[in-house]
């Protein structure tokens, strides 16, 4: 007996999706007047097939973008340890000179806040 469940999964992966639309507009489009999606009257690959080719460049050009966004990120946090390591030493080398008037740091731009802390809750 054949199986009478089935399912036809359209993939939640836009670069699958795009490819699979693609291949859909293809074979429409080859089948021509005799193709069974022409009696499509909402969403029609007339419409959208075009759409297709440009979607599927965008959707690699961002990925590329975000691929070169990470290397970015990647070299920042080389850079950036060192950095974060030299403000430190500078806040705590400038709270010892102006151990009496510790606003001074403000003309560094360091923001002095000098409210009490609000105290810990313990659970």
């Amino acid at each position: 007996m054949a199986n009478s469940s089935y399912r036809v999964n359209i993939p939640k992966n836009a670069e699958e999706l795009l490819d699979l639309a693609a291949k859909v507009y293809q074979k429409h489009t080859e089948l021509a007047t005799a193709s069974p999606l022409g009696a499509m009257v909402s969403h029609k690959w007339s419409d959208n097939g075009p759409n297709v080719a440009p979607c599927l460049q965008l959707h690699k050009q961002a990925e590329e973008l975000k691929r070169q966004a990470e290397e970015a990120y990647r070299q920042r946090d080389l850079l950036l340890s060192g950095i974060t390591e030299s403000v430190k030493a500078s806040r705590d080398l400038l709270l010892g000179v102006y151990r009496e008037n510790p606003k001074m740091l403000g003309e560094y731009g360091f923001q002095v806040d000098d409210t009490a802390r609000a105290a810990k809750k313990q659970a």
